[in-house]
């Protein structure tokens, strides 16, 4: 932990930031007014001042004290930061002449206390030094006494030293804490709102700050002290400005406190306590959000709440805008012109920001470079309409403020131009000071915000949306303040990209929140849904996004734009909204791809590639990448944007009109692109042509040999190619081959990110394929398939390319993972017809890498086999199915959870696999399939099946498949009797412990599997009596219903009495179904009755397949269970189970574990006839014990077939087919 001052620096060397530097007295600071440059280096001085400082003691008298002021002037003379890269300074030195330097300095001699605390504050800041325990305790110690004992007018500097000294450190000073912020503490009567001395209060509030900064990794403050400071920062921001206090200096108070709230907010999770109420916060943050912005003059509620409340908003004048808004662009004027001069001799200060209108803060906000990290998240706002201006009423039209021209109340204030200032030079100076001072209280707001929404749960955030996020503009109500209104209306270009920064961080996210929004249907009179308030609110934020896009000339903030749209189009619920919001963003941001700066380009391709992923495929997306070339053109959009001019610094359309690409020729009749889309041929030529025209500065680190585009430009563009083929896969196959040798091109490059990501698209184009082929694939119907032979030579190009290369190349193992997850994505029609060498290849290699030394290279590999024993030109082959189960069996012994994860993936899909041949080629490949490596795969299966749930869900498929497979000849071997029993054990506690639901309904699949097996000794064994007593318990008492669905499943596998054991047995399984069926609509989750259908279905299979079974000595359950209350409701399932098809799950409706669980209602009938042919056998074998249990029996059929009858006639039906095929108990 470094102990340094904040990272927002003044050109002096005395001050922790800028904002100290105009309040320093000048007659008690050394060369207070000094430059950094105008400091000699301090490398060799240093050790020659420090040896002799060393050596001086305090017993010397008036000399020593003449000695010792000469040597601190000289050490602070020096600027220290210019020998930090030569390290010719240690931490140790700098400590030990501090610590040595506090001891020669008694407090009584106050002016060379403030030169140490001065040269401590020097030596920390510039040199980053992180102090050790001892000399960080006994400074901070010095410190807190000299601010016992001196004169006040020292304390300024004592506390800028301090601050230093606990930058980052506050768990390490935990012996002082009660001394600086515990009850009557030093910093806590400093910082608190009723101290006069702005000054002091401000250095104690920075004092508290830093300490407050957390360190990741490291302990934070305990959160008591946290609590503390959290007090004091809330009760200075409320605090109204004293009347005596300029306003610049005001400004630096708050900025104080608003950096300290951001690092206390850092430090963890919120955590909501009557102290720290988050409404409260949210208040002063959005009233600091537009502190000192020009034309806003608005009270602000003092507390936000979740929830639209009229009562907190207020609502100034309208015409008072207009009044404050020619001077403040006067003043703007003048401030620009002002900063001009001033920034003439300043070198740094001087630097541009991209930004043409020259705004007050080019210049002099570049000192205070922005801390906060560009990132993205997602959340809200609150109370809609509190704090609304009177601004003009404005037009929701997207075209309409695109010409400044034609609504000017929306051309952004920093966008105007104004007359000659009103005021002289002084005075704009004055001006100008004081809009910067209030631009970082602005900024610093927005970061503590960014830091509120990082530890605020986004559920909790979502209920203040409507504060920070517009609502569609009402008839004549006034737009109210949100982010969007610093993205559009401020001056700071750093400002608007700290609002931009947040939005995206609300953003990042919010799809479930978002997916409520809804505006499809037909508007409602009488009230408006949440879901139609959240779409008109995405609406608007569409058209502000777009707004500042259009307005915005500085490149950074122009790149958090459209950084902001990528997360927004990435979490919208286009298929919920009517189509036309991403038309104009399409068109709009096609020039900037074409931008000068490499950071838009980047970000205009980012963007891109968020349109083609959200919600693939949009019918609006495909329509515009169909569009023809030519009808995308500028000329097309009714004029050029204001930017669109200057950024059309390359020939327009050169690249998409490439002589080496094909011109559009239209469709084809199928309605497939005869030429590829215009976006695909984009991405193509920024990856493989050479640039066109001299970037900016920007581009030349990221420059690949000065002649291609930079390297953050063409891995952007494949990004997007990778995108556009998985979700338009039909719109990009015409460039099938084209692509294979882009991909081939990047494979072959020495940059392992461009060769990543060309491995990357090779995937996706496999993968694209594979999903046409596929029976359930959701193809266009315009669209063709790609054909076999297509596909082949596709193929062929790519494994005799450098693809091989690839995955033999033990340098780049990432690149290694992503070559194996492209050989896996291969057609298994293309497979087969590849000649033999070239399986082998792809085979040998990914059974050579499954023993690589690295897990993602061996987890990819292992996984991509688990795909080719699937292949059915691969699956009837012993040889490969043996080398492929040794190498999975090695790995799933591996010490990564991950690399266990797919190798027992991939033993799931061997074991799938042996049962298939199983069935279709009979005895002879079970004979053929080894012994020993069944018995292996067994037993490694068992061992799985205790692991993490990752694998445990695949080990039990594979253990359900194995003792599927098992034949007699298998069972009868001595070696096989204590695996099975394992195995077997391993899946009933499977079924009963607190695993995840997916790995029980594994489990109950795989039990039901095994009792398939007619070898396997069910019914008799030790483990059978546990194995349904399980399957009981879970058709009973689960709370997912799925689980249930498939336990019921697996007891109605037996296909013989016996194998469910003795009375006793059945009896318990009968009355574990019946009573699921009774209780099958009692659920505590609402999400499980989508379900219940699917198992009433189930469980009346089942109770109808064990009357199929009955024996004499069963009935007496049977009839028990029809004879109790549970009568009318059994009976009611079944007759909806066999007569309404109505109830019954719709086929689109079931999928994954569900397909497969449901009878067909013909079958249905012949289980019931099946059920009573079982009783009329019963009949010739009844005993007079067991006759009244029979008839019981029967008439409770008589009755199900009845009621079946009657609800057919009913419902207006053929009852004669059921009456006809009904079974006759009589």
């Amino acid at each position: 932990m470094a102990a340094r001052a904040s990272c927002v620096e003044s050109s002096s060397f005395v001050v922790s930031d800028g904002d100290l530097a105009p309040f320093q007295s000048e007659g008690l600071l050394f060369s207070a007014g000094a430059e950094l440059g105008s400091l000699q280096p301090g490398g060799e001085p240093f050790r020659r001042c420090s040896s002799k400082l060393r050596a001086l003691s305090g017993s010397g008298g008036a000399a020593v004290k003449t000695e010792l002021n000469l040597l601190l002037d000289e050490l602070l003379s020096h600027n220290y930061s210019l020998q930090n890269s030569s390290h010719s300074i240690t931490a140790q030195d700098v400590c030990v002449v501090l610590v040595h330097a506090s001891r020669l300095v008694p407090h009584s001699q106050e002016h060379l206390v403030i030169k140490l605390c001065q040269l401590i504050h020097q030596l920390l800041n510039q040199l980053q030094v992180i102090v050790d325990e001892q000399t960080l305790y006994t400074l901070v110690l010095y410190c807190t006494r000299a601010l016992r004992t001196c004169s006040s007018w020292t304390h300024s500097e004592i506390l800028l030293a301090l601050s230093s000294l606990v930058y980052g450190n506050g768990p390490r000073c935990q012996q002082h804490l009660p001394e600086l912020i515990g009850q009557n503490g030093v910093l806590l009567n400093y910082g608190d709102p009723s101290q006069t001395d702005i000054e002091l209060r401000r250095s104690a509030l920075h004092c508290m700050a830093n300490l407050c900064l957390g360190v990741p990794g490291h302990p934070y403050l305990e959160e008591f002290y946290k609590g503390v400071c959290y007090k004091i920062f809330l009760q200075t921001l409320q605090s109204p400005k004293p009347s005596n206090v300029e306003d610049v200096v005001f400004c630096a108070l708050l900025q104080s406190a608003l950096k300290g709230m951001q690092y206390f907010l850092n430090g963890a999770k919120w955590k909501a306590t009557p102290d720290q109420d988050l409404g409260s916060l949210l208040a002063l943050l959005k009233k600091y959000m537009f502190h000192g912005l020009p034309g806003i003059n608005v009270e602000m509620p003092k507390v936000l709440y979740p929830a639209p409340l009229p009562q907190y908003e207020t609502v100034p004048a309208a015409k008072a805008e207009p009044a404050q808004d020619a001077p403040a662009q006067r003043k703007t004027s003048a401030a620009q012109q002002n900063k001009k001069r001033k920034s003439r001799g300043k070198g740094k200060k001087a630097k541009a920001e991209g930004k043409t209108d020259g705004g007050p803060e080019e210049g002099d906000d570049d000192e205070e470079p922005i801390s906060v990290p560009v990132r993205s998240g997602g959340g809200g706002g609150a109370g809609r309409g509190e704090g609304r201006i009177g601004w003009p009423q404005t037009s929701t039209h997207l075209t309409m403020p695109l010409q400044p021209g034609a609504a000017p109340q929306f051309y952004p204030t920093w966008k105007k131009s104004s007359s000659d200032s009103e005021f002289s030079d002084p005075e704009g100076g004055m001006q100008s000071k004081l809009r910067l001072y209030q631009a970082r209280v602005r900024q610093s707001a927005l970061q503590c915000f960014l830091a509120v929404v990082k530890s605020v749960e986004k559920r909790i955030l979502y209920g203040y949306w409507s504060s920070f996020i517009p609502d569609a503009p009402g008839i004549g109500s006034p737009p109210s303040l949100t982010l969007l209104t610093i993205a559009l209306k401020d001056p700071s270009p750093k400002v608007r990209a700290g609002s931009l920064q947040v939005l995206s961080a609300l953003l990042e996210g919010s799809r479930q929140f978002l997916s409520a929004a809804e505006d499809t249907s037909a508007p409602r009179q009488a009230f408006t849904p949440f879901s139609a308030t959240l779409a008109a609110s995405l609406r608007e934020l569409h058209r502000c996004l777009l707004l500042a896009l259009l307005a915005e000339s500085s490149s950074q903030t122009l790149t958090q734009v459209i950084k902001c749209l990528a997360h927004l189009v990435s979490n919208v619920p286009y298929n919920r909204l009517r189509p036309g919001l991403l038309s104009p963003l399409w068109k709009q941001i096609r020039p900037y791809v074409r931008h000068r700066d490499v950071n838009v380009r980047v970000s205009s391709l980012t963007l891109f590639g968020a349109l083609v992923s959200a919600q693939a495929p949009l019918p609006e997306v495909q329509l515009l990448l169909q569009q023809p070339i030519q009808s995308m053109g500028p000329g097309t959009s009714g004029g050029a944007t204001p930017q669109e001019l200057s950024l059309s610094w390359r020939q327009p359309g050169r690249r998409e009109r490439d002589p080496n690409l094909p011109s559009p020729s239209g469709t084809s009749v199928e309605g497939v692109l005869d030429t590829p889309c215009w976006l695909l041929q984009l991405c193509v030529a920024l990856v493989t042509l050479p640039r066109e025209e001299p970037y900016s500065d920007s581009d030349a680190a990221g420059s690949t040999g000065g002649v291609l585009e930079p390297s953050p430009v063409r891995l952007e563009a494949l990004q997007v190619l990778a995108h556009l083929v998985k979700g338009y896969f039909a719109l990009t196959q015409t460039s099938l081959l084209e692509l294979a040798q882009l991909s081939a091109r990047c494979l072959r490059e020495q940059d392992p990110s461009v060769q990543l990501h060309g491995a990357k698209l090779l995937e996706e184009l496999g993968t694209g394929i594979i999903q046409q082929y596929r029976a359930d694939a959701n193809t266009s119907k315009s669209a063709s398939t790609v054909p076999v032979s297509q596909v082949v030579q596709f193929w062929s190009e790519v494994l005799t390319g450098p693809l091989i290369g690839a995955l033999q190349n033990d340098q780049h193992p990432t690149l290694q993972t992503s070559a194996c997850d492209t050989l896996s994505s291969i057609l298994p029609q293309a497979f087969s017809q590849f000649p033999d060498k070239t399986q082998v290849l792809c085979i040998t290699i990914l059974l050579g890498l499954t023993y690589s030394e690295n897990s993602l290279v061996k987890a990819a590999a292992v996984r991509a086999l688990g795909v080719y024993i699937l292949f059915p030109c691969l699956r009837e082959d012993v040889m490969f199915v043996a080398d492929t189960a040794n190498a999975i069996l090695t790995v799933l012994d591996d010490r990564s959870p991950n690399v266990r994860a797919k190798a027992a993936w991939s033993l799931g899909n061997l074991t799938d696999t042996l049962i298939v041949n199983m069935e279709t080629l009979g005895l002879e490949f079970q004979e053929e399939v080894s012994d020993m490596l069944l018995l292996k795969m067994l037993t490694s299966a068992t061992q799985a099946s205790g692991d993490k749930d990752r694998v445990k869900s695949n080990a039990v498929r594979a253990l359900g498949n194995l003792l599927h497979f098992l034949q007699s000849m298998h069972l009868r071997k001595p070696a096989f009797e204590q695996p099975l029993q394992q195995a077997m054990r391993a899946l009933i506690d499977t079924v009963r412990g607190d695993a995840t639901m997916k790995v029980r309904w594994n489990a109950c699949y795989a039990l039901g599997n095994a009792f398939r097996n007619p070898g396997l000794p069910l019914g008799t064994a030790s483990w059978s009596e546990e194995a349904y007593a399980a399957l009981s318990t879970v058709v009973t008492s689960c709370k997912n219903f799925k689980v249930r669905i498939k336990s019921a499943a697996a007891l109605s596998v037996p296909a013989t009495r016996d194998r469910y054991g003795d009375t006793r047995q059945f009896a318990e399984v009968w009355c574990a179904l019946a009573k699921a069926l009774e209780h099958s609509e009692e659920t505590e989750d609402f999400l499980e009755y989508r379900y219940c259908t699917s198992l009433r279905t189930e469980l009346c299979h089942a109770l109808l397949h064990l009357l199929s079974l009955c024996q004499l000595d069963d009935l007496a359950t049977v009839q028990a269970s029809l004879s109790s209350q549970s009568k009318p409701a059994l009976q009611g399932f079944l007759v909806h189970y066999l007569s309404d098809v109505a109830l019954l799950s719709k086929p689109e409706d079931i999928s994954g574990e569900d397909a497969g669980d449901h009878t067909e209602p013909r079958d249905r009938l012949k289980e019931l006839d099946q059920a009573v042919s079982r009783l009329k056998e019963l009949e010739g074998e009844v005993r007079s014990d067991s006759k009244s249990d029979l008839e019981t029996v029967k008439m409770f059929l008589e009755d199900v077939l009845k009621s079946c009858e009657r609800m057919k006639a009913s419902d207006g039906l053929d009852a004669s087919v059921m009456h006809i095929n009904s079974p006759q108990l009589s």
